[in-house]
């Protein structure tokens, strides 16, 4: 979407740091021309994309990446403050790794900040070393959460899969029940009950009973109601 943000900064990796990855970007938001023009050369410099923004509003506006993302946010800012947006990005469980940057912080404000999720809480000057490695820290925590929610997405797709009775018998052995019980249940003999099981086993990827209790788990399949979440 259309905003008053400065033109995206796009670079070609390059071998420095350890931070090679196109995808990754770093979103600053500052009202300082000047720091956000700085930020921009030295994540330049290193091989990131940066887009530059001058208030939360201008971020708010923006289409978020497709990559992996950290935020660098200046704590005070005309209308939304920093600390405002990471209370309602938390509100709206948005995860993004924020990186505080400001020039007036004091004790009590970054122990709020750290406590509610942010990387670090950086004192204006800090130094170009410093603000890389929290950089690095969010867009590794932020890649880990990706890809934590993709293999999370293949394990759902791949349990929507199983017929109801696979589904059902898995469940059932999710909560601990013996074969013989989930046979009795279900009114099918416990040889049924182990074929269903092996059958849903192979399509979850599952190849032993306790890799097949932490798929549940991930699923949530042990509930209050019993269904996946």
């Amino acid at each position: 979407m259309n905003s008053s943000r400065s033109a995206p900064q796009t670079t070609e990796p390059r071998e420095r740091t350890g931070m090679r990855d196109p995808k990754s970007t770093v979103l600053v938001v500052d009202d300082d021309p000047d720091l956000r023009a700085s930020v921009a050369r030295l994540l330049r410099s290193v091989g990131l994309d940066t887009l530059l923004f001058e208030s939360t509003s201008d971020l708010l506006k923006s289409n978020p990446p497709d990559g992996p993302t950290c935020l660098i946010l200046d704590v005070r800012l005309p209308g939304k403050s920093g600390l405002d947006l990471q209370r309602e990005l938390a509100a709206a469980n948005r995860e993004l790794p924020i990186i505080f940057i400001t020039g007036h912080g004091d004790i009590r404000m970054s122990v709020g900040a750290m406590k509610n999720g942010a990387i670090e809480f950086l004192t204006k000057p800090f130094r170009d070393q410093d603000l890389l490695d929290a950089i690095h820290l969010g867009l590794s925590r932020d890649r880990a959460r990706r890809e934590g929610e993709t293999a999370l997405a293949a394990l759902r797709e791949r349990f929507r899969s199983l017929s109801p009775r696979e589904r059902e018998i898995i469940i059932q052995v999710a909560r601990g029940r013996l074969g013989r019980q989930i046979a009795c249940d279900m009114g099918i003999t416990e040889s049924a009950v182990k074929v269903y099981r092996s059958r849903a086993m192979r399509k979850l990827n599952a190849r032993s009973l306790p890799e097949l209790g932490r798929i549940a788990e991930k699923l949530k399949l042990v509930s209050d109601n019993l269904q996946p979440a």
